[in-house]
C-alpha cells in the first residue's frame, strides 16, 4: 500500500493580522511570510470552496483588507 502524503505546511501566521492593512501592503508581507497565493476578492465575490493549501484570501473593499482566511 502507498503512504499516505504529508501535505506541505503553512506558514505559522494569524490571518486575523492582516485585517485593516491596505491591499497591497497585506499582500507584500503574506508574501515575505512565506504564502505561495495570495488572492485578493471584493466583497461578495462568489468563489469556489476548495481548499488550497499555502493560499491566503484577503477580502479587500475601498482597498483595505476588511476579512482574511486561509485556503
Amino acid at each position: 500500500m502507498a503512504p499516505i502524503p504529508t501535505p506541505p505546511a503553512q506558514p505559522a501566521d494569524d490571518p486575523d493580522s492582516y485585517v485593516g492593512l491596505d491591499a497591497e501592503r497585506a499582500e507584500r508581507r503574506a508574501r515575505e511570510r512565506g504564502w505561495t497565493t495570495v488572492r485578493a476578492l471584493a466583497p461578495g465575490t462568489i468563489i469556489t470552496m476548495e481548499f488550497v493549501v499555502g493560499r491566503l484570501n484577503f477580502e479587500v473593499d475601498g482597498g483595505t483588507v476588511v476579512r482574511c482566511w486561509l485556503g
